[in-house]
């Protein structure tokens, strides 16, 4: 077990309180800033729960924002692959677990949550939400997914290297001894391009190679084809999307996001036809970075309204 180690330094507009949930095996660290209906914010890989800094602020004075980094990820606990199964079914797990304990001993209410997806917190959200459809009443989705047929439909220019990345030992050596992914999602993530000291936050809690590890495993656990170990996961997403196909809905997407491209855009269209859609064309998969002002602001309304 890795327990994470945070610098004294503070990080740009990341001036929250830490909360802990301890797992089996691991500590599972979140955010838990202000009152009210509660807004459960999910990151992707591999990022962490800093991605929601702006929102956090922003919503804090009117809602109850929880704010989980996945095990292994941001500042939970790195646990050793023997104790702990880094795929997508852990995920979901890990949110169940941690939301029960919220609404059973945490003063959160047991309906009423509006759920903030990005990245992979798509199908962790929506496979959660299948479990408990009565707890959520909004949905907001930033460049994300949660549903199969996308993913069965990925160009040759995205398959080919996540064959490679499942499949060879390049990846073990680039991600986890050069940290490639992080590095490359902080500079092409964005259209704009980070500050360096937001850069360097977004890559603080991946130092080391057993730090990397669940990044490594996020990208191996995509799944492609029914066989693969998350298609039930992505199933169970689907069913999710499904059962909320009622609720209100905002989308806000950033257009030039090389992996969550047109065609993850389109299927959350026909699947929530009234959702409020907003279009950011310029905007790079870290659609929070390039469009902060405006997109807070148009989540800010949304959930003043709906």
């Amino acid at each position: 077990m890795v327990s994470y180690s945070r610098k004294e330094s503070p990080l740009p507009d990341y001036d929250f309180a830490s909360h802990w949930f301890r797992h089996d095996v691991a500590r599972q660290h979140y955010l838990d800033e202000g009152s009210g209906p509660p807004v459960l914010m999910l990151h992707g890989n591999p990022s962490w729960s800093y991605y929601w800094r702006r929102l956090v602020l922003a919503l804090r004075a009117d809602h109850r924002c929880i704010v989980p980094d996945h095990v292994g990820m941001g500042l939970s606990d790195r646990p050793l692959e023997r104790d702990y199964d880094y795929t997508l079914a852990s995920r979901v797990d890990d949110l169940d677990a941690l939301t029960d304990e919220l609404v059973k001993n945490g003063g959160a209410p047991a309906t009423g949550w509006t759920l903030v997806l990005h990245d992979w917190g798509g199908p962790i959200g929506m496979a959660w939400a299948a479990r408990h459809p009565e707890r959520v009443s909004r949905l907001v989705m930033l460049n994300t997914a949660a549903f199969p047929s996308p993913f069965a439909r990925l160009p040759p220019t995205l398959r080919l290297p996540l064959w490679a990345i499942k499949n060879t030992w390049v990846a073990e050596h680039l991600f986890l001894r050069h940290n490639v992914f992080a590095r490359g999602a902080a500079l092409l993530g964005v259209t704009r391009g980070m500050p360096p000291e937001v850069r360097e936050a977004y890559l603080h809690p991946y130092r080391t190679r057993q730090d990397r590890l669940a990044i490594l495993r996020f990208v191996q656990d995509i799944p492609l084809r029914p066989g693969d170990r998350a298609w039930p996961q992505l199933l169970e997403a689907e069913c999710g999307a499904a059962l909320l196909a009622d609720r209100p809905a905002f989308i806000g997407w950033g257009g030039r996001d090389p992996v969550f491209r047109s065609a993850f855009l389109d299927e959350w269209r026909r699947r929530f036809p009234r959702a409020v859609f907003r279009l950011y064309p310029e905007a790079g998969h870290y659609v929070l970075e390039d469009r902060a002002a405006e997109l807070v602001r148009e989540i800010r309304e949304f959930l003043s309204v709906s």
